[in-house]
C-alpha cells in the first residue's frame, strides 16, 4: 500500500485543515479528519486554533497506522490484497471505523473472493454510500477496476 497515495486520497475525501474546526457532527477536529480526543495536546483548544503542517502530518501518520491495524481486524489478509484494494479498504475504515466496516458482510465476502464487481455493488448498497456520496462512487470505481 502506498501511504503517500493514501494521504492524497484522504485529503480529497476528508479534506485537510490546519486549524481546529467542528466536523459535521459538531466534534472538534483538525488536519485530515482527525477527531480530537482527550489524549491530544489540542484537547480543549478553541475552534480556529492554528495547527502546524508538521503536527497534521504526524497525527495523520499515527491515524493511518491505527486504521491499517483496524482494517486488518476485518480483513486479516489485507496485505495479500491488491494495493488498490488495500487503499480503498483503509479509506473506508478511516471514514467509518472497523466496527461499522465489519457489518459489510457481502462486501467482505466479495473482496475475499476477489469479486471486485460485486464488492463495488455492495459498497454502494449501503447507508454509508448515501451519506458520503461521491466518495463512495470514487472508491467503488477504484475497486471495480481491479
Amino acid at each position: 500500500m502506498n501511504i503517500a497515495n493514501l494521504r492524497e486520497q484522504l485529503k480529497i475525501d476528508e479534506g485537510v485543515k490546519y486549524e481546529i474546526y467542528n466536523d459535521h457532527l459538531g466534534y472538534p477536529t483538525f488536519g485530515i479528519g482527525h477527531l480530537i480526543t482527550e489524549w491530544d495536546e489540542e484537547y480543549g483548544q478553541p475552534v480556529g486554533t492554528p495547527i502546524s503542517e508538521e503536527r497534521v502530518n504526524a497525527v495523520f501518520d499515527n491515524d493511518v497506522a491505527t486504521y491499517v491495524s483496524e482494517a486488518k481486524k476485518v480483513f486479516p489478509n489485507l496485505e495479500s490484497l491488491p494495493a488498490e484494494a488495500q487503499e480503498v479498504i483503509v479509506n473506508m475504515c478511516f471514514n467509518m471505523g472497523a466496527p461499522r466496516l465489519s457489518k459489510f458482510k457481502k462486501f467482505i465476502a466479495a473482496v475475499n473472493e476477489a469479486d471486485w464487481t460485486t464488492a463495488g455493488v455492495e459498497m454502494l448498497d449501503s447507508r454509508w454510500a448515501k451519506q458520503v456520496g461521491n466518495r463512495a462512487t470514487r472508491l467503488k470505481d477504484r475497486i471495480t477496476a481491479l
